[in-house]
């Protein structure tokens, strides 16, 4: 199993790479994250925003391979503690099927991302900037593959 992380968005500062990098290097070998980029959607005074989504939402949905668990994060979505993570985790082995997680643009997802996604999850209630949640995403899946472990990295 591995995760791919479908995300829309420019080019990532440097520090993101660090951040994730390391987390990325801690994963087991049959457990890897793949972090994959999509372009923006257009966005200009001419054109409305819906648009833009329904590009981003397009690149998206052909990016998901047929036979991936589909994870959206979205603000809507069900709020887990690292505990539940680990939970889903396993839940997610047991299944034995690669996980796509998808991470919108700025202005969400296309609603066609989330009616394919199997689960909805929110990392917060807050408002994250997406260089962030790459790495808190990458920490959080190391830290619930820690726990299914009993490795100490999560005392």
């Amino acid at each position: 199993m591995k995760f791919r992380v479908l995300a829309v968005g420019p080019k990532m500062p440097d520090w993101v790479a660090q951040g994730t990098g390391d987390y990325l290097k801690r994963m087991p070998r049959d457990l890897p994250i793949e972090f994959v980029p999509l372009s923006l959607g257009l966005r200009s005074k001419n054109q409305p925003v819906n648009k833009a989504i329904e590009q981003e939402g397009d690149t998206m949905l052909a990016a998901i391979r047929d036979n991936e668990h589909v994870v959206a994060l979205d603000l809507a979505g069900k709020a887990w503690s690292t505990e539940d993570l680990s939970v889903q985790l396993q839940a997610w082995r047991e299944n034995a099927k690669d996980v796509s997680i998808l991470i919108g643009g700025p202005d969400g997802l296309d609603p066609r991302c989330l009616a394919r996604a199997d689960q909805t999850w929110s990392l917060s209630k807050l408002t994250l900037p997406h260089p962030l949640v790459r790495v808190l995403l990458a920490e959080q899946l190391y830290r619930a593959w820690s726990i299914t472990q009993n490795h100490p990295y999560h005392k």
